[in-house]
């Protein structure tokens, strides 16, 4: 191993270490959040015909209306009822997005953050794409900051070892996000692009494939299947533990399926649709080998992205060079894809 490797992978872990709320939570099938009944004798069963259903009608399951109660306030926060309400968490059933308003009349980028983020915690990205002339809303995603369930310190209804409510969440983050679309619409906005960091990233994708006013996406990170990200990657490590006794990565990569980038790759979504994917040659969270099966899907099925690889790992993408690099040429690419 490279001496700069072992540096970036030093880096990497003392980074992950530095959380010391991560808790293991008990595992449960959770099919009340996905219109089961939680006394259902075979829940493995269920799951799978419900997955294979929203796999097949996804554009149906990610199907969303505008909101009727959009309120931006005199700080450019962003509010609105997301479409996908729970009565056990009502905290997070109100969407809060941030507006950084561009010069550009008619192009804007929604920006979903990374797994955990706090509220400021993409503004430096935001604030590089006003300075670029276009608009940036970065968006709050389920159970995060100003959504959090009462009670909790991290988001880990998004990313957790209840097999329907992480469904439930990820799915609520892409018609949240399709809402942020819509409104952004109904303000004038035409040229619409989106960007995602992490899990920010694989919303941001499906959320790409499923609406036609985007032209385009920029991801950091890229991985193929939930599953294989929860059961390989380090900062997943305390969620895989509540789950392995139950369940088989296999398994488990079939449950989680609908809110996996990679089957629509598979059935040809994305093709003709504009993307830039970095990443980075040491990540220990979104692990190489999964980016490069997602990047040879994406090209075998016709839609083949712009790429960058850096000698960084998942956390270090944000320390310099890397995170100068990285910010560069996607803003880069969102300017000319937006033009």
């Amino acid at each position: 191993m490279h001496w700069f490797e072992r540096r970036i992978r030093r880096y990497e872990h003392r980074r992950w270490a530095t959380d010391d709320n991560r808790r293991v939570q008990p595992f449960a099938w959770g099919l009340e959040y996905i219109g089961g009944d939680s006394l259902d004798p075979d829940p493995a069963a269920y799951v799978r015909r419900y997955a294979a259903w929203a796999i097949e009608h996804s554009h149906e399951w990610f199907a969303t209306t505008p909101a009727t109660d959009y309120r931006l306030d005199a700080d450019n926060v962003l509010t609105f009822s997301s479409s996908l309400p729970l009565q056990q968490w009502p905290e997070n059933d109100i969407v809060h997005a941030q507006l950084f308003p561009g010069r550009s009349k008619d192009a804007a980028v929604l920006v979903l953050p990374n797994w955990n983020a706090k509220w400021h915690g993409q503004d430096g990205l935001c604030e590089w794409l006003q300075r670029l002339g276009i608009t940036a809303l970065k968006i709050s995603l389920p159970y995060h900051n100003r959504r959090m369930a009462k009670g909790h310190e991290r988001a880990d209804q998004l990313v957790g070892p209840n097999i329907g409510l992480t469904l439930h969440a990820n799915r609520q983050a892409v018609q949240d996000s399709r809402r942020c679309l819509r409104w952004l619409e109904q303000q004038g906005f035409h040229k619409l692009g989106i960007l995602g960091t992490s899990i920010g990233s694989s919303v941001g994708y499906i959320t790409l494939v499923h609406d036609d006013a985007l032209r385009a996406g920029g991801f950091f990170h890229v991985s193929t299947y939930f599953a294989d990200v929860v059961s390989q990657g380090m900062t997943t490590n305390h969620v895989w533990e509540g789950l392995r006794d139950h369940v088989t990565v296999d398994e488990l990569r079939e449950y989680w399926s609908p809110i996996s980038p990679m089957p629509y790759v598979e059935r040809g979504m994305g093709a003709g649709k504009n993307a830039f994917m970095v990443y980075g040659k040491y990540d220990p969270t979104f692990l190489p080998a999964l980016t490069q099966q997602m990047l040879s899907a994406l090209r075998e099925h016709g839609a083949p992205p712009k790429t960058v690889e850096l000698h960084c790992g998942h956390y270090s993408l944000e320390l310099a060079p890397f995170s100068y690099i990285a910010g560069y040429r996607m803003l880069t690419f969102l300017r000319s894809s937006l033009a």
